[in-house]
């Protein structure tokens, strides 16, 4: 004797899968789901994107500062940065400084004018810095774009989800499973894709965020080696200036 009621729920539970929801789902609910999949694949492109550049500019960076630290001359950095990618902070920041250190090479006679080449040095690393970081950071706010709206996308989604099935169960007067659970389901299929969109978004941007964060640290403690190495070379040279002088 067959459980009447196995056929309905088999039935049911066949119309609730993804597919079927987004299949039978009201054209609002279609353009929904559309979107918020398309937010979710957007985040996690920019999540993957960001994850894989921090982390080579991260090992390039320590290596470097290492280098630096265990004596390797400033002058020569050229030649690490030989097969970095112009878009490198480190690259930038260290080209802003070389550049501005060549250009003001002809004006250093004095002290005055040492202590001014050494000021405009780190005001032109800071800059460089700062555009550097930008660009890194660049897409970021997507994320929290993302992380904040998703998941009212996916109420509106719901609460559209449900008017229809209290509609559907006004037009049949009829409060069985199989009228009220396809409605509810597309409702909460809605908050489910916002839920998704929206929390690996927050995470990795706080993530994401912390991680530059560090990096810009890292920026700042090359651009004080580099400044310490120039003030010696500095001073190297107003020695020579002064012994030839005497």
């Amino acid at each position: 004797m067959s459980d009447p009621i196995s056929a309905p729920a088999v039935s049911v539970a066949a119309s609730l899968s993804p597919v079927d929801l987004f299949l039978h789902a009201d054209p609002i609910v279609k353009g929904v789901i559309v979107l918020l999949v398309l937010a979710s694949a957007w985040g996690w492109g920019i999540i993957v994107d960001k994850l894989i550049r921090l982390g080579v500019l991260n090992r390039r960076a320590t290596k470097l500062i290492a280098s630096v630290k265990s004596g390797l001359p400033v002058s020569t950095l050229a030649e690490s940065f030989a097969g970095a990618s112009a878009k490198d902070p480190f690259v930038s920041v260290y080209q802003a400084m070389v550049e501005e250190n060549k250009r003001s090479a002809d004006l250093i006679h004095t002290e005055a004018q040492t202590d001014s080449l050494q000021e405009r040095v780190h005001r032109v690393a800071q800059l460089a810095s700062v555009g550097a970081l930008e660009h890194l950071q660049s897409r970021l706010p997507n994320l929290a774009t993302i992380g904040a709206v998703a998941p009212f996308v996916g109420l509106f989604g719901t609460v559209w989800g449900i008017m229809n099935s209290f509609q559907g169960i006004a037009n049949s007067n009829n409060t069985s499973l199989s009228v009220v659970a396809p409605g509810i389901a597309e409702a909460l299929f809605a908050t489910a894709l916002g839920l998704a969109a929206a929390i690996p978004a927050v995470v990795f941007y706080n993530r994401i965020s912390t991680d530059i964060g560090a990096y810009g640290k890292k920026l700042s403690t090359f651009i004080g080696v580099f400044e310490v190495e120039l003030s010696r070379q500095l001073s190297r040279r107003g020695d020579r200036n002064g012994l030839r002088a005497a």
